[in-house]
């Protein structure tokens, strides 16, 4: 903390102008424009994939919530993750649909990473999510076409697995069923047109 700086509120995300998402990591505002399209393609293509087999349990096991940039309130840090997951077992039934936000830590996260938000994703909100027992996180490059699957292990994040390019995976939590890494990527579907 800075010199008797207030701690940043709520306040403080709503006077964010549109298009910019506000978050508080360690009673610091940190608001990211926007994301690029790559970005948003690798969030929507990820969801597509995930939801059906493991929210609708379609072609796959069920048994998770999977959301897009919900809004967590984790002691005194606000997050949006760009998806997160929650096993059933642990939230089993829906927070009501006009709750704003919610304050149980999710069981995955995923961060696609930008230019401007990646050493806030790595540096800062890793350790929170870490500290609030999030099981999984994935940390997708859509630039370098990469995924990071990392494990909470009581020494820390473990980097389980590092997946490049256009690969089949089966990636943890999700490893029930292979995950094509080239539908992710919007450099590809462009190329292949």
């Amino acid at each position: 903390m800075g010199h008797g700086k207030k701690p940043a509120t709520y306040e403080d995300i709503e006077a964010l102008p549109v298009g910019w998402v506000g978050e508080i990591l360690e009673d610091e505002l940190v608001a990211s424009p926007s994301p690029a399209m790559g970005h948003s393609y690798v969030a929507s293509m990820l969801g597509a994939r995930l939801i059906p087999r493991f929210a609708l349990g379609e072609g796959g096991p069920g048994g998770w919530w999977i959301f897009d940039e919900p809004e967590l309130h984790l002691g005194r840090d606000i997050l949006v993750p760009d998806l997160a997951g929650w096993r059933r077992e642990r939230m089993p039934k829906l927070p009501a649909p006009e709750e704003p936000f919610t304050t149980l830590a999710p069981d995955w996260v995923c961060e696609v990473l930008s230019p401007s938000t990646v050493t806030i994703d790595r540096k800062r909100k890793l350790p929170i999510y870490r500290r609030e027992g999030v099981a999984h996180a994935w940390l997708i490059d859509p630039l370098a076409c990469t995924l990071e699957v990392y494990r909470r292990e009581s020494s820390g994040w473990v980097l389980t697995a590092t997946h490049v390019g256009e690969e089949s995976v089966r990636a943890e939590p999700f490893d029930a069923v292979p995950l094509e890494l080239g539908q992710l990527w919007m450099q590809r579907a462009s190329a292949s047109r």
